[in-house]
């Protein structure tokens, strides 16, 4: 197996159980945790330029790219598939409760009940379970690749 597609793997994997933590913490009801989770940001910047840093001695920068593009997809697949198995499996109510918590942060913000009815019912109208895994592949493959694009100017063969 290739250093992207195990890279991958291996981000994909860590990306659902990190996701799962802070599902089984119960981290994604609170406001302040919630944000925990985009330490996968930081998870796949850290896994990409490890990828690239194994395939610079042979990787041009375009190839360097199209590694952190493998390796991003491939993450990315997983991703999906365990976004959707915890929005709709695990964790059935995790829509309900965001808004929940997005209703008692906006009262804490002082806005009038109309106007949390307003930016609540917005929110909803995005979260669901496909546009959540989707919005999870988006983020996965645009991170990769611009990570790569950088790190791969490097990070390459001279």
């Amino acid at each position: 197996m290739s250093i992207p597609i195990r890279a991958g793997v291996l981000l994909g994997v860590l990306c659902v159980v990190w996701t799962f933590v802070m599902g089984f913490s119960g981290w994604y009801r609170d406001p302040v945790m919630l944000n925990l989770f985009f330490l996968v940001i930081l998870l796949e910047i850290g896994i990409v330029i490890w990828a690239l840093r194994k395939t610079a001695p042979s990787a041009t920068w375009g190839g360097q790219i199209v590694n952190g593009l493998v390796l991003s997809l491939v993450a990315s697949v997983i991703i999906f598939a365990g976004s959707l198995l915890f929005t709709t499996v695990v964790f059935p109510t995790y829509f309900a409760d965001i808004q929940a918590a997005q209703t008692e942060m906006l009262k804490a913000q002082g806005l009038s009940e109309a106007d949390i009815k307003i930016q609540v019912a917005a929110a909803a109208a995005m979260q669901t379970p496909l546009v959540n895994a989707l919005t999870g592949v988006f983020g996965t493959v645009v991170t990769g690749v611009f990570v790569a694009a950088i790190a791969g100017a490097f990070l390459r063969k001279k």
